[in-house]
C-alpha cells in the first residue's frame, strides 16, 4: 500500500514540474511576440518584404535581413532613425528627394504623402554648349582739351566678339532650374569702337584752312589696334634670356611681337614710330600687338592702349 501511495506522489510531482516548465515557455514566448514587429522593406527595384524584427533602428534592420547599400543608394527615413510597428523602410537613389509635409489645401482636403510622391517629378542634369557674343567697348580719343566746340569722327566701328560657353544645367519637368557655367573659351575677341573728339577749326581763308591741317596726319593714320608692352622676365615671356621668334636680342624701340598677319621682319608705324616686328606670341592674335620695353614696371606702366597701326614704307 505504501508502495503505491509513493508511486502516485511521484507522478503527480512529474505533472507539476511539466506545468510549471510549459507556462515558464509561454511566458516566454509571449514575451518575444511582444518585442516583435512587422516592418515593410520597399526596394529600389518596388520589390516589397515585410519583416519581423525585434530590431529597434532602420540600420539594425537591414543587417539582419543582409541588405547591404551600395554609394548611390539612401534610405527613407535615413539609417539612424528608430521604427515602429507598421512603418516603412524604402531604399531609393541619393539624388531622390522627398516630399516629407503633406499639403493641404484651401478647400481643406489633405494630399497623401504617396500622392505627393507619385506626382514629384525627378531632376535630370544635361551638358550643354552655346555661342555667346561679347560686346565691344566705345574708347573715346579726346583731342580737343577742354574747349566744348568739338566735333567728333568715328575712326574705327566697334564688332562683337563670340565666346563658347559650356554649362551644366539641371531641369525639372522640362523646366530649367539651375544653370552653371563649367568652362569658357574665346573664340573671336571683341573689336573696340574707336571715336576721336577733335576741336573745330574755323578759317578764316581759304590758305588758312590749309594750314590748319594737322602735319602728322600721315604718319598716324591707319587701323586701331590694341597695342600691350611686354619684357624679357619670366612672367611676361616664360622665358629670361631676351632671344626673340626671329633669332635676334629683343631691343627697347624697336621689337614688337604681332601675329602671323605680319611676316617677321615687317616695319611698323605704330602712332608715328618705326618698330620691326621679331617676336611672336600665343595671346598675340588678331588685332593685338606687344611691343618690347626694358622693365616688367615699364611694361605695367604702358599698360592697354588703342593707337593707329600701318606698315612703314
Amino acid at each position: 500500500m505504501k508502495r503505491e501511495e509513493k508511486a502516485s506522489f511521484s507522478i503527480i510531482k512529474i505533472i507539476c514540474v511539466s506545468i510549471i516548465l510549459v507556462l515558464i515557455s509561454g511566458i516566454g514566448v509571449m514575451a518575444v511576440s511582444d518585442n516583435l514587429k512587422d516592418i515593410t522593406i520597399v526596394l529600389q527595384n518596388g520589390y516589397e518584404m515585410t519583416a519581423f524584427t525585434s530590431k529597434s533602428t532602420v540600420s539594425e534592420i537591414l543587417d539582419e535581413n543582409n541588405i547591404v547599400l551600395n554609394e548611390n543608394q539612401k534610405t527613407i527615413p535615413d539609417l539612424t532613425s528608430q521604427v515602429e510597428a507598421g512603418d516603412v523602410i524604402k531604399i531609393t537613389d541619393k539624388s531622390y528627394n522627398e516630399v516629407q509635409i503633406a499639403k493641404v489645401s484651401e478647400e481643406g482636403v489633405q494630399t497623401s504623402l504617396e500622392q505627393l510622391l507619385q506626382s514629384y517629378a525627378p531632376i535630370t542634369e544635361k551638358i550643354i554648349t552655346e555661342q555667346v557674343s561679347i560686346p565691344f567697348e566705345t574708347i573715346t580719343k579726346n583731342t580737343a582739351g577742354t574747349t566744348t566746340d568739338t566735333t567728333s569722327k568715328v575712326l574705327q566701328e566697334g564688332k562683337e566678339g563670340i565666346k563658347e560657353v559650356t554649362y551644366k544645367v539641371k531641369y525639372q519637368n522640362d523646366v530649367e532650374i539651375e544653370r552653371i557655367t563649367l568652362s569658357e573659351t574665346v573664340i573671336q575677341e571683341p573689336v573696340n569702337k574707336i571715336v576721336q573728339v577733335n576741336k573745330k577749326v574755323t578759317s578764316r581763308g581759304s590758305s588758312t584752312s590749309r594750314t590748319s591741317l594737322p602735319s602728322t596726319t600721315a604718319s598716324t593714320s591707319g587701323q586701331i589696334y590694341k597695342i600691350t608692352a611686354y619684357c624679357p622676365c619670366s612672367k611676361c615671356c616664360g622665358k629670361s634670356n631676351g632671344i626673340t621668334a626671329s633669332g635676334t636680342k629683343a631691343t627697347a624701340g624697336r621689337t614688337v611681337a604681332a601675329s602671323s598677319n605680319f611676316a617677321l621682319g615687317t616695319k611698323l608705324n605704330i602712332n608715328g614710330h618705326i618698330y620691326t616686328v621679331e617676336d611672336r606670341g600665343g595671346a598675340i592674335n588678331g588685332n593685338k600687338i606687344d611691343i618690347f620695353v626694358n622693365s616688367h614696371s615699364e611694361a605695367l606702366a604702358w599698360g592697354v592702349r588703342y593707337l593707329p597701326v600701318s606698315v612703314a614704307n
